[in-house]
């Protein structure tokens, strides 16, 4: 068996070295402009960045937060001038082209960390419109999609001046006493506690009517204070044909009754008379 000595090594690395030394210098070209490249862009990307978070330092109104988006696209600071661009012109009283402003943030920027915060600001927005509806709808999808964000205890409590004005006193308590029971934060807390104590006290619930005692006679009064005590039972009532005897035997009674009443006043009118034919005979 052949032994491989450093000689044949030597040869073979020369070998493959001439035999593809175009592709290997090709190869460490290729990476080293590569990496300038690369270090070029990220050097380019700084300093672009850094140019446009001044410029949007130092902006002051819509028109130079417009310069911020339209000339520094894919910046940090170019996602945080649509915020800044909706607010001033929400300012201006402009509330649906501050609520494009927004939608067009969400659209491009759908992963953004402010994204709870644009649905916030539209939902005030449309409460502004005087859409409170809509606004209603935004705030509970944010309090229910994503309840572990910031804004969801906002959004729960952007909720109650809404349903008190639609006469729903129960979902705002219920909005409220979410905010205390779930978000244990001390301003959250307090200000969910004054917001329940102006609203209505639920109402009491119904109560059954309570049953009249059952009326019992006098005897049944007696019995029950005195069990030992035995009464004499009523006396029996007459009965039809009984009441008619009676008042059949009663008639002739009362027809006699006349003659008998008045033969002593007849006796006490004759008893003068008769004194006095007795003087007469006398004289």
């Amino acid at each position: 068996m052949p032994t491989i000595t450093s000689a044949d090594s030597v040869l073979e690395t020369q070998v493959f070295w001439y035999r593809y030394r175009r592709e290997i210098l090709a190869f460490i070209i290729l990476v080293l402009l590569a990496g300038l490249a690369w270090g070029g862009y990220k050097l380019y990307t700084e300093r672009r960045e850094t140019v446009a978070a001044s410029a949007l330092s130092t902006a002051k109104t819509a028109s130079d937060f417009q310069n911020v988006i339209s000339q520094y696209p894919g910046t940090p600071a170019n996602q945080s001038a649509y915020i800044f661009l909706a607010e001033e012109q929400r300012k201006e009283k402009k509330f649906s082209e501050a609520n494009a402003t927004l939608q067009s943030f969400i659209d491009k920027f759908p992963n953004h960390e402010l994204k709870g915060t644009a649905r916030l600001s539209m939902a005030g927005n449309l409460e502004s419109l005087g859409k409170p509806d809509e606004a209603l709808a935004i705030y509970q999808r944010l309090a229910t999609e994503d309840p572990d964000s910031f804004v969801a205890p906002t959004a729960l409590l952007a909720q109650v001046p809404i349903l008190k004005a639609k006469n729903q006193d129960e979902e705002a308590r219920r909005a409220l006493e979410t905010v205390m029971t779930k978000y244990r934060d001390r301003y959250y807390t307090g200000e969910a506690q004054a917001k329940l104590r102006l609203l209505k006290p639920p109402p009491a619930p119904p109560q059954a009517p309570t049953p009249a005692p059952p009326s019992l006679s006098p005897e049944a009064i007696v019995k029950n204070l005195i069990p030992s005590l035995k009464m004499r039972p009523p006396p029996p009532q007459p009965t039809a044909a009984a009441a008619s005897a009676a008042a059949a035997t009663s008639s002739p009674a009362a027809a006699a009754s006349p003659a008998s009443a008045t033969s002593p006043a007849a006796e006490s009118a004759e008893e003068p008379s008769a004194k006095k034919k007795g003087k007469r005979k006398k004289r």
